[in-house]
C-alpha cells in the first residue's frame, strides 16, 4: 500500500470515529434530556404532594387550634362562674353574719331592758322601805304599811 492509500484510510478512520462520537454524543444528550425531564416530572410530583400535605397539615392543625382555643374558652368560664359562685356565697354569709350579729343585738338589748326594769323594781322597792322607816310613805294608797315593811 502506498503511503497515499495509507492516508487515504486513515481519514475514512477518523470520519467513522467522529460520525460515532456524534452519534454516541447525540444518543447521550438524548438520554440526558430524558432523564432531566423525568427528574423534573418527579420534582413537580413531590412538590405537588408536598403542598398538598402541608394544606393537610396546616388543616389538621387549623383544627387543633381551634379545639385549644375552645378548650381554654370553656377553661375561662367556668373559672368566671367559679368566682362568680364564690362572690355570691361570700355575699349570702356576709349577710347571714350582719343579721346574726342584729338578732344579737336585739337580744342584747331585751336582756339590758329587762335587768334595767329589775334594777328599777329593786331601787323603787329600796325607796319605799327607807321612806316607810322615816315614816314618810303615803298610806292612801289602800296598802298595808306591814306589806310595805316585808321589802
Amino acid at each position: 500500500m502506498s503511503s497515499h492509500e495509507q492516508s487515504y484510510k486513515a481519514g475514512e478512520a477518523k470520519g467513522q470515529a467522529q460520525e460515532k462520537t456524534g452519534q454516541a454524543m447525540d444518543t447521550m444528550k438524548d438520554k440526558a434530556q430524558q432523564a432531566k425531564d423525568k427528574a423534573s416530572g418527579a420534582t413537580g410530583t413531590a412538590q405537588g404532594k408536598t403542598h398538598q400535605a402541608k394544606e393537610q397539615t396546616g388543616g389538621y392543625m387549623g383544627a387543633t387550634k381551634d379545639k385549644a382555643c375552645d378548650t381554654a374558652q370553656a377553661a375561662k368560664e367556668k373559672a368566671t362562674g367559679a368566682a362568680q359562685a364564690t362572690k355570691e356565697k361570700a355575699s349570702q354569709m356576709a349577710e347571714s353574719g350582719k343579721e346574726t350579729a342584729e338578732a344579737g343585738r336585739e337580744k342584747t338589748g331585751g336582756i339590758l331592758q329587762k335587768t334595767g326594769e329589775q334594777m328599777k323594781g329593786m331601787a323603787q322597792g329600796a325607796t319605799d322601805a327607807v321612806k316607810h322607816t322615816f315614816g314618810m310613805a303615803d298610806v292612801d294608797e289602800g296598802e298595808d304599811a306591814s306589806k310595805k315593811r316585808d321589802y
